[in-house]
């Protein structure tokens, strides 16, 4: 709206004149850029001489500006009607044009023009247009008019005048193409988002993620954007910079995808990472200033198509398949990016250019498209041929993170691919070179094996080297090296090479280190376990069996109220003040004495270094003064006492286990007599306990006989996604008087009086029986059945000719049974175990080592037996300390090494199993998971997790 005009009379003034562009009826459309004057910051009220009229007079106008806070920006163009009729035309300044947008601080578009007013009459009317600033004009004949148009800031990169019909015959034509580059740029983004879901392999989601960012970037830049949401000039600046950015994203994420790049160097992937995620902060930098968005994606663009020249020529000079197919397309990037870097500087102007790159882009995609499919859906020997040798070599040496080693013997020299001097901390090749440079850093006990291990080999000419050995490090440690090589041999049949790979094995070894310090000893205190009590005990009775200075007394420790303890102070406080007997109690003890944790707040003691009456009760006399100083916690005093048994050796033919038994009686008579007291072991207390044992040995026999016996099975699940996949088979028995007598107290008698063996086949006849039962209801079923085996049988050489006859009786598969035993049994008679166990091994039976961790040879027994299944006893399993959790990772990863299923007992809370699974451990068995069930209620369990097993 023209708010003032002052016309004034003045005298032509060069300073002031400018030529009008004169239009006549045949011209459809003008380029004003040129001939039109911008002036900023002008104010807002804007004086301005016009062009010289029909009658040479100028005159001199004011205009104002009809938009508040207006800047002070205006342009001024003059337009002369030449002909002899009236001229409607059409004015028409873009709101975005790529061609001179430039490269960096891009100009992204905007409203360019709020108003014109023309010298003569009102301000021009505005044509409705989402992607132009559009006015409509009318000339009469031979009428010379100057025009202010009013800015919304300084830059105008192109204004037109147009014939209105023209002008809509363009923007028809070009919406035409542009709906069908849009169409298609959607069909190919819909296309390479099915492939992917297809066939997933990394390649595709990467080309989906490119063609959704070219579809983007083109409803932006054909104004279809504006079609779908509402959005204003100044938004879709920032979807503008934001299709930008997406498409620089987009097309990393495709070249490294599609190059596999992390194959050839870990380095190639932390790059690509840290540039995809330096694009993806751009998003939100474009909201704040579009400009540098945009400016930052099209130089990354730029580097991203010179990088990818690169790699391609790289990889394809070394036979990568993936890099030869994907020429044609990267050139055709790289033309595009010529031709949008001509435009954006301005070099290129037309108005078809624009469209043109949208098209391209298209293109680009559609190539793409066409290159991923062969990938995808390629077989045979094509498929075969998509690594190359650089990459298979690649890949193994990253897959197996070994160091080669190559021994050139005809030369002596010796070479590690990567070094492995950096490893050790020394300089780089200081282990290249001959053979003897290892020796004087190799440890003293390994130089000998070395040399003879490498000498045997040269000798042979044959075979293969598998050595491992100690070398000294810079800092003075010693790396176990494991080396696993094989000789090529020469024309001569000697040996003139010898490669294979290098691998440290420091952690390995000092895990199981660990773990058999750990599985003979107490976590906490340090101290020996039950078991090596026993055996030093046992060895002990040996020697005071051919020597008469040897008298062992055992004294069995109990700290009174210690319970309360804990319940008062907490665990640590217990565990702590533990660790403070121990160390009390160590004071006590000679050289040749032994203390040992037997269980929770119980001690064990071997008394060696004192054999007199008199002298070993002044000892017992001593422990329990010492346990009975205040002990001070969190300023807290605390005074414990302690029962003791003392057994004093006096019979050959006691075992080590029953002078423990006995201290025990004893240190039981202490504790019923009110604690606080020493002991001595009377045979007398050894009566005392069997009445009770016998009327529970008649009481078994009978129950045997009138089949009070059953078995309860609990579920063994599976910790990833918790599906059950088979019962342990528990046996219970419950008394006509006594009620439910646990299978800790009646099993142990069973063993003694030779009952174990009927309880045994009664317990696998049983769980066959049920499991045949449960299968004829429910169908075949994805589960075993664990069932315990005690010594007696293991030792019966019918144990195998009745397990395959009761297999073949309840036609059950023998994978499907499971027998666990523990490392006890089968270090009565190794030998027989293991024959035994071996056949029924080749049967097909499953077997399992029961409370692995509780023993001291359980180690052993995984490779000197045939088993394929450890179950973790519950004190491993809860023990949450550090060393605990260590050797708990350690015991899992080397089953899972030795390809062995690992079954959890006693998991206390999710969060417990969700950690075992984390670690390795396949199964679990807990009441958390379920308690056993009598076979009923599991034959109804497996209907219900298993109804389409059912047989019709």
């Amino acid at each position: 709206m023209l708010a003032a005009c002052l016309f004034l009379a003045l005298p032509p003034v060069a300073a002031f004149a400018f030529e009008p562009v004169k239009i006549s009826r045949d011209d459809r459309a003008l380029d004003l850029t040129a001939t039109t004057d911008i002036y900023a910051n002008q104010g807002e009220a804007f004086q301005v001489s016009t062009a010289a009229g029909a009658d040479g007079i100028r005159r001199r106008i004011e205009v104002r500006s009809a938009t508040p806070g207006h800047q002070g920006d205006w342009a001024v163009f003059a337009l002369a009607n030449v002909s002899e009729e009236q001229l409607e035309r059409v004015i028409v300044a873009p709101h975005f044009r790529l061609v001179g947008s430039r490269l960096i601080w891009p100009d992204l578009g905007s409203q360019r023009i709020n108003a014109i007013t023309p010298s003569e009459g009102f301000a021009l009317d505005r044509v409705p247009s989402p992607d132009a600033d559009v006015f409509r004009i009318t000339l009469n004949p031979g009428s010379v008019i100057t025009f202010v148009a009013e800015l919304t800031s300084p830059n105008l990169p192109q204004i037109y005048l147009w014939e209105p019909d023209a002008y809509k015959d363009t923007v028809n034509s070009f919406t035409l193409y542009r709906g069908i580059v849009l169409g298609i740029a959607g069909l190919l983004a819909v296309f390479l988002t099915i492939l992917f879901v297809v066939k997933g392999t990394s390649m595709l989601p990467a080309a989906a993620a490119l063609a959704w960012a070219v579809l983007v970037y083109i409803c932006v830049d054909f104004g279809f954007l504006e079609k779908l949401v509402a959005i204003s000039s100044s938004d879709e600046r920032i979807w503008r910079a934001g299709a930008e950015v997406a498409l620089a994203s987009s097309l990393v994420i495709f070249l490294f995808a599609y190059l596999n790049l992390n194959r050839w160097h870990v380095h190639l992937g932390y790059a690509t990472f840290a540039w995809i995620v330096g694009l993806g902060l751009l998003f939100g930098v474009a909201i704040y200033d579009p400009s540098i968005a945009a400016g930052i994606a099209r130089i990354s663009l730029a580097l991203t198509a010179t990088v990818g020249i690169g790699l391609i020529i790289y990889l394809g000079l070394n036979r990568f398949d993936r890099a030869i197919l994907l020429v044609p397309t990267w050139a055709l990037i790289l033309v595009w990016l010529f031709g949008g870097w001509l435009t954006v500087t301005g070099k290129l102007d037309n108005d078809i250019i624009q469209p043109a790159l949208g098209g391209g882009l298209v293109l680009i995609v559609l190539l793409i498209g066409f290159t991923v499919m062969q990938h995808a859906f390629a077989g045979g020997a094509y498929q075969q041929g998509l690594f190359s040798d650089l990459e298979r070599q690649s890949l193994a040496l990253m897959g197996s993170g070994d160091t080669v080693w190559d021994w050139d013997v005809a030369r002596d020299r010796l070479v590690t691919t990567p070094d492995i001097s950096l490893r050790l901390g020394l300089s780089p090749g200081s282990m290249h070179g001959p053979v003897r440079n290892w020796l004087p850093r190799l440890h003293p006990d390994d130089r000998d094996r070395f040399k003879a291990t490498l000498d045997v080999l040269l000798e042979h000419r044959k075979g293969k080297l598998n050595h491992e050995f100690r070398i000294r490090a810079e800092d003075g440690h010693f790396h176990w090296l494991q080396i696993r090589a094989r000789p090529v041999l020469g024309s001569n049949g000697e040996i003139i090479r010898c490669v294979g790979t290098i691998v440290d094995v420091t952690e390995p070894k000092n895990s199981v280190e660990r773990l058999l310090v750990d599985a003979l000893h107490d976590n906490l205190t340090g101290l020996p376990n039950r078991q090596v009590f026993l055996d030093r005990l046992q060895s002990v009775l040996a020697i005071a069996a051919t020597s008469d200075s040897v008298r062992p007394t055992v004294l069995t420790i109990d700290i009174d109220r210690y319970k309360q303890v804990n319940d008062t102070l907490g665990i640590a406080a217990g565990d702590n003040i533990l660790i403070a007997l121990t160390r009390r109690l160590r004071r006590l003890l000679k050289p040749q004495d032994t203390l040992a944790r037997i269980s929770g707040d119980q001690f064990g003691l071997i008394l060696v270094s004192e054999r007199d009456p008199a002298k070993v009760a002044d000892f017992a006399d001593a422990v329990s003064q010492a346990i009975m100083v205040p002990i001070n916690f969190a300023n807290r005093e605390v005074i414990l006492t302690a029962s003791i048994g003392l057994c004093s050796w006096v019979d050959q033919q006691e075992s080590a286990a029953s002078l423990l038994s006995d201290a025990e009686l004893a240190m039981y008579r202490a504790k019923r007599a009110g604690g606080n007291r020493v002991e001595p072991f009377r045979p007398a207390f050894r009566t005392n306990a069997t009445p009770d044992r016998l009327q529970i040995e008649t009481d078994l026999r009978r129950a045997i006989e009138r089949r009070e016996l059953s078995l309860a099975y609990q579920p063994v699940i599976r910790l990833t996604d918790g599906e059950l996949v088979g019962f342990e088979a528990l046996m219970r028995w419950e008394h006509p008087k006594r009620g439910n007598i646990p299978p800790g107290e009646f099993i142990p008698i069973a063993e003694m009086c030779e009952l174990i063996g009927p309880l045994g086949m009664f317990a696998l006849e049983s769980a066959t029986s049920d499991l045949a039962g449960w299968e004829k209801q429910a169908g075949e079923l994805p589960i075993f059945l664990s069932v315990n085996l005690s010594s007696a049988q293991l030792l019966n050489a019918d144990l195998y000719t009745e397990i395959r006859a009761l297999l073949a009786r309840t036609d059950i598969e023998p994978g499907r049974l499971k027998l666990e035993l523990t490392e006890s049994m089968m270090l009565e008679n190794p030998e027989q175990a293991r024959l035994v166990l071996n056949k029924l091994r080749d049967l097909g039976v499953s077997l399992a080592i029961d409370d692995f961790g509780t023993g001291y040879s359980s180690l052993g027994q995984l490779t000197q037996f045939p088993f394929d299944t450890i179950k973790l006893d519950k004190s491993l399993v809860t023990n949450d300390s550090d060393k605990g959790l260590v050797v708990l990772r350690s015991v899992i990863a080397m089953a899972r090494a030795m390809d062995m299923s690992i079954v959890a007992e006693g998991i206390a809370s999710d969060e417990a199993a969700m950690e075992l699974a984390k670690m390795g451990c396949q199964f679990g068995q807990s009441f958390l998971f379920g308690a056993p069930m009598a076979a009923d209620a599991v034959q109804r369990l497996l209907k219900e997790r298993f109804p389409l097993t059912k047989r019709a």
